[in-house]
């Protein structure tokens, strides 16, 4: 899935890559993560390809990561994981839940996922 490019109230600019897993043990559940790193790439498309082959597999330790947001169930439970070297503050993570949020319930928005949120 494309990344998503948002900048947030304080100027901070993000790229977050969508990620689905789904998990078998005994019945299907299926996870939506949304890894987060800083857009020093200026929107490249190469620059979030290289860090697409990354995400999941094991630790992160790429300068520009802040962790990934969890959607267990959308609209009403998400986690966001610092496990990077930066960490998003309270606000900055719930801006950005909500930006997410406002995408995944308008469909009518995914056509200008690749533009500042």
């Amino acid at each position: 899935m494309a990344p998503l490019y948002f900048t947030l109230s304080n100027h901070l600019k993000l790229m977050v890559i969508p990620d689905t897993e789904a998990h078998l043990d005994g019945h299907a559940i299926i996870t939506h993560t949304y890894s987060v790193f800083l857009d020093n790439g200026g929107g490249n498309p190469l620059f979030a390809r290289s860090k697409e082959s990354t995400l999941h597999l094991e630790t992160i330790k790429d300068p520009n990561y802040y962790g990934f947001i969890t959607f267990e169930i959308p609209g009403w439970l998400f986690v966001y994981t610092s496990d990077g070297q930066k960490e998003l503050g309270a606000d900055e993570a719930t801006e950005l839940i909500d930006h997410l949020s406002n995408i995944r319930d308008n469909p009518t928005l995914w056509n200008n996922l690749n533009a500042d949120g």
